[in-house]
């Protein structure tokens, strides 16, 4: 996959440069493109060699028109441009690139949180704040159910990582009884 980030990361940085300040407003439109983009049926469609490129933008256009998303002129453009030079498939890695960008530029990192059990709202929100002085920046949260944790919670953010989880303790105390 270094290949595809390999091949995405001018076209994500094009497009922030582009955007400029109105980047954030650009999100909803990257992330559902990058959807769409994802669809096998789609792909298909568009590495037929009969089909046209005018005729995948169209499509993709109108379905994105019919999710009530009307695209921005720069969006439409770097559309045409993937489509033009046959890198649909990297779509989708553009637009976490172009997100993590828009995240740098924000001074936000993104966290998943993994926990064994369901987080409400009011608890989420008291851990995000424990974790954004542990890690000393904003953070935006996504949380994952992973019920082998047993409890506690698992953090990645980044290349950091935070294992709280009671599988994790175990296995501490299971090296070092077996030590």
């Amino acid at each position: 996959m270094a290949e595809l980030a390999t091949i995405a990361r001018p076209y994500a940085e094009a497009l922030f440069s582009a955007a400029g300040a109105d980047a954030a407003a650009l999100k909803p439109q990257v992330t559902a493109l990058a959807q769409l983009a994802a669809d096998p049926e789609l792909r298909q469609f568009a590495d037929n060699p009969k089909v046209a490129a005018a005729q995948v933008f169209d499509v993709l256009a109108g379905i994105a028109l019919q999710q009530g998303l009307s695209l921005d002129p720069k969006i439409g453009n770097l559309l045409r441009t993937i489509i033009d030079n046959g890198r649909l498939a990297a779509l989708p890695e553009i637009a976490a690139q172009f997100l993590a960008l828009l995240n740098r530029s924000a001074g936000v990192s993104d966290a998943l949180i993994q926990s064994a059990f369901p987080i409400d709202g009011g608890q989420l929100a008291e851990v995000v704040v424990v974790l954004e002085k542990r890690f000393g920046r904003k953070l935006n949260p996504s949380v994952e159910i992973v019920p082998e944790l047993i409890g506690g919670i698992r953090v990645a953010v980044g290349d950091e990582v935070l294992d709280t989880s009671v599988k994790a303790r175990l296995e501490h105390m299971k090296m070092a009884l077996t030590a």
